[in-house]
C-alpha cells in the first residue's frame, strides 16, 4: 500500500510540475546563445547577428563572462566540446593551465599544507582561458579576434555591475586588501563603509582593456604583415604567453609570491583531443577526458543502464536510491584512478572504467534497500587486461578491490549535515559557468570554463585574475595517485561540458556550474529528457538530488574539509512525506532546498521540426537568447 501511495503521490507532483517552467523556453530557427550571465548571452546575439558561427559567438560570450570576475577571469582555465559539422567530427579543447616550476608536493607539505592553498599566487596554474578562446577562434570560428573580443572590451571599458559581483566583493574584501593589484580594481570606494563597487556601479577595468588591446594590436600587425586570420590570431596568442603581457603577469605574479615563469607560459599548450563517450540506449554521450570529472557522468549512465529507471519513477525513493549508489560508486572510481592524461598514461584505466562488464559488475553492489556508505574504488584494470598496479595502495587506504565493503562501514567524517555548513557549500559550488551555443549550419559548441573568480588575485597591471585551480590537486598519492601536484601537470577539474549525439546529429549540448554537483546534476538533466520526456527546460528546473558521498576537489585546509559525507543527500522543498521517510530508513541524512537542479544550460535539436530549443535554469542569473 506504501509503495502504492509513494507512486500516487509523484504521479500527481509531476503532472503539477512538469505543465509548467519558471522561465519559458527558447526557441530559435537560425542560432541560439545560452550563458551564466544575461550581458554575455547579448554579447553571443550580437556575434550571431553580425553573421557569425557557433564558435564565434561561443567566443564572444566566454570573454564577456570573463570580464564580469563573479564566476570567473580572464586568467582562468577553459574546457570545450565542439561538433564540427563539416567533418562530423567532435572535438574537446583542453585549455587547462599547469602547475608551474616549483610546485611540488614537498614544497606545499613543507608549508605546514594538507593541499595547495585555496587563494592567493600560490593557488595559481598557468592561465588557460586567453589561449583557448584563440585557439577555438582560429581552428574553427569565422571572424577576427578584434571582433569576438569588442563586446568585452566595451564592458572592461565600463559596464554596470550585478548585485551578486559587487556584494561577492565586499565580502571578500579582506582579502583583497592583501593584494595590491586586485585592491586597486576591486574596491572602488576604498576607505568608505562599503568599498565594493554598488550594484548597477558602473565598473571600469582599464588595465584589463589595455591587456585586450594588446591582444588585438597583435592580431592588427600580423594582419598588416601579410598573415591570414588563423595566423594574426595565434600572433595576439603570443603575445599574452611570450611578450609583454607575459612578462608582466610573470612579474607581479612572482612579486605577490607565485611560482609561475616565463617559461611556464611559453611551453604551455592547448591540447586538442578526441573525447571520451559511451553509448545510452542509443544516444553517444561525449565528455573531455580523465583531466575532467567528466567521465564519471559516463561510468554512472554506464551502471544505471542495467536498471529500469523509468519504471522506478522520477525521483521515487527506489530512483533516487538507485541514482545516488550508482554516483557514489563513479565518484569512487574519479577520486582514485582520475589525472593529467599525459602523466603515466599507459597506468590509467579508462578503458575498463568505461567498460559495459566493469558497469554491470559495479552495479550488482547496489542495495535497493539501503545506501552503502562506503562504496571505494573498484578494480578495473582486468577488464582491460592488466592486473592493477595500485592494489596494494588501496589496500592501505582500508579498500581491497577483491571485496567490495558493504558492511555499514562509516568512515570518520565532519559531524553535521553538510548542507547546513556554509563554508562547505562555497566548496561544493564555487566558481564557474557555462556556455552554450549552435547555428543552423550545425556547429555546437559547450563551454565549462572556470577560475579567477572573486576574490582575485590579480596579476599587477595586467588586469587579469590569476586562476585558482592548484587546489584541485593532491600531496598524497594514497588519495589519488594520478593527480599528485607536480610542475607541467594539470590537476583534475570539475569541469565538463557536453554534448550527446542521435542518429549521426547533435542531439543536447548541456553544462552546468557547481564544482562536484555538476556531473550530478547533469546526469540527472540527462535522465530527465531521455527516460522521462522532460522538455529541455522542464530538465534545467526540475527538482534533482546532489550527493555529498565523495571527495570534495575544491577548498578546505585539511583533509577533514574535504572527506566525503555518506549518506548526506540535498533534495528539493517539495519531496514528497513518504518518500522522505523511505530514505531516512534507507539510511540518508536529508536536507532540503528550493532549487536543487544548478544552473543548467542547454540546447536541444529539434530535428523533426527543424529548430532549435534552449534551456535556461532558474537557479540564478543564468540567460539565454535564440532566432
Amino acid at each position: 500500500m506504501k509503495i502504492v501511495l509513494t507512486l500516487l503521490v509523484f504521479c500527481l507532483y509531476m503532472a503539477a510540475s512538469a505543465q509548467q517552467t519558471q522561465k519559458p523556453p527558447l526557441h530559435g530557427k537560425n542560432w541560439m546563445a545560452v550563458t551564466g550571465k544575461p550581458l554575455a548571452a547579448t554579447a553571443g546575439a550580437a556575434i550571431f547577428q553580425k553573421g557569425g558561427n557557433a564558435v564565434d559567438a561561443a567566443c564572444a560570450m566566454l570573454a564577456a563572462t570573463c570580464t564580469m570576475w563573479d564566476v570567473l577571469s580572464w586568467g582562468g582555465e577553459t574546457q570545450a566540446i565542439i561538433y564540427n559539422p563539416k567533418t562530423g567530427k567532435v572535438i574537446g579543447i583542453n585549455a587547462l593551465g599547469v602547475a608551474p616550476t616549483g610546485a611540488t608536493a614537498s614544497f606545499f607539505k613543507n608549508k605546514g599544507m594538507n593541499y595547495p592553498p585555496e587563494y592567493g599566487p600560490l593557488a595559481a596554474v598557468t592561465p588557460g582561458t586567453p589561449g583557448g578562446l584563440c585557439t577555438m577562434l582560429a581552428e574553427y570560428g569565422t571572424m577576427s579576434l578584434e571582433q569576438v573580443l569588442t563586446p568585452a572590451m566595451q564592458m572592461a571599458a565600463g559596464y554596470p555591475m550585478e548585485a551578486q559581483t559587487a556584494n561577492s566583493i565586499e565580502k571578500n574584501k579582506a582579502m583583497i586588501k592583501g593584494w595590491p593589484y586586485s585592491k586597486k580594481v576591486f574596491l572602488t570606494h576604498g576607505g568608505e563603509k562599503r568599498e565594493a563597487p554598488e550594484a548597477g556601479e558602473i565598473f571600469i577595468q582599464k588595465d584589463l582593456l589595455a591587456t585586450l588591446e594588446k591582444m588585438v594590436a597583435a592580431e592588427r600587425q600580423a594582419l598588416k604583415n601579410g598573415k591570414n586570420r588563423k595566423q594574426a590570431i595565434y600572433a595576439a596568442y603570443d603575445r599574452f604567453y611570450k611578450g609583454d603581457i607575459a612578462k608582466e603577469f610573470v612579474r607581479s605574479c612572482q612579486e605577490q609570491g607565485g611560482l609561475i615563469t616565463l617559461n611556464d607560459l611559453a611551453n604551455w599548450k592547448v591540447k586538442q583531443e578526441e573525447p571520451l563517450k559511451i553509448n545510452y540506449k542509443g544516444v553517444d554521450v561525449y565528455k573531455l577526458s580523465q583531466w575532467t570529472q567528466g567521465p564519471m557522468l559516463l561510468q554512472t549512465l554506464n551502471i544505471l543502464e542495467n536498471f529500469d529507471l523509468k519504471r522506478m519513477g522520477y525521483n521515487s525513493s527506489r530512483y533516487i536510491n538507485t541514482v545516488y549508489q550508482a554516483m557514489s560508486l563513479a565518484f569512487a572510481d574519479r577520486d582514485f584512478y582520475y589525472g593529467d592524461p599525459d602523466f603515466a598514461p599507459s597506468l590509467q584505466p579508462m578503458k575498463g572504467l568505461l567498460s559495459k562488464q566493469y558497469a554491470k559488475d559495479r552495479a550488482a553492489l547496489i542495495n535497493y534497500d539501503r545506501n552503502n556508505p562506503d562504496p571505494g574504488p573498484g578494480d578495473p584494470y582486468p577488464y582491460e587486461g592488466r592486473t592493477n598496479p595500485y592494489s596494494q595502495l588501496l589496500k592501505t587506504r582500508g579498500y581491497d578491490s577483491s571485496k567490495n565493503r558493504q558492511d555499514g562501514f562509516l568512515p570518520v567524517h565532519d559531524a553535521g549535515t553538510a548542507y547546513e555548513d556554509p563554508a562547505y557549500m562555497d566548496r561544493l559550488w564555487r566558481g564557474t559557468t557555462s556556455v552554450e551555443a549552435a547555428d543552423k549550419e550545425g556547429w555546437v559548441v559547450s563551454i565549462t570554463p572556470s577560475g579567477g573568480w572573486t576574490p582575485a588575485c590579480i596579476a599587477g597591471n595586467t588586469g587579469v585574475g590569476m586562476s585558482q585551480r592548484m587546489q584541485s590537486f593532491v600531496l598524497d598519492a594514497a588519495q589519488d595517485p594520478f593527480n599528485v601536484v607536480q610542475p607541467g601537470k594539470r590537476p583534475r577539474v570539475t569541469l565538463t561540458p557536453t554534448l550527446a549525439m542521435k542518429d549521426g546529429k547533435p542531439f543536447l549540448a548541456f553544462g552546468v556550474q557547481g564544482g562536484d554537483t555538476q556531473d550530478q546534476n547533469l546526469l540527472q538533466f540527462f535522465l530527465n529528457m531521455v527516460e522521462f520526456g522532460m522538455t529541455v527546460q522542464q530538465s534545467t528546473e526540475a527538482a534533482n538530488i546532489n550527493t555529498n558521498q565523495l571527495w570534495l576537489s575544491l577548498g578546505g585546509t585539511k583533509i577533514e574539509d574535504r572527506k566525503p559525507r555518506p549518506g548526506d543527500i540535498l533534495l528539493q522543498t517539495k519531496t514528497p512525506e513518504p518518500v522522505r521517510e523511505q530514505l531516512k530508513k534507507m539510511g540518508y541524512k536529508l536536507s532540503f532546498e528550493e532549487r536543487t537542479s544548478g544552473p543548467i544550460n542547454a540546447i536541444y535539436f529539434d530535428w523533426k521540426h527543424g529548430s532549435l530549443w534552449g534551456g535556461s535554469s532558474n537557479h540564478g542569473e543564468d540567460y539565454g537568447i535564440g532566432w
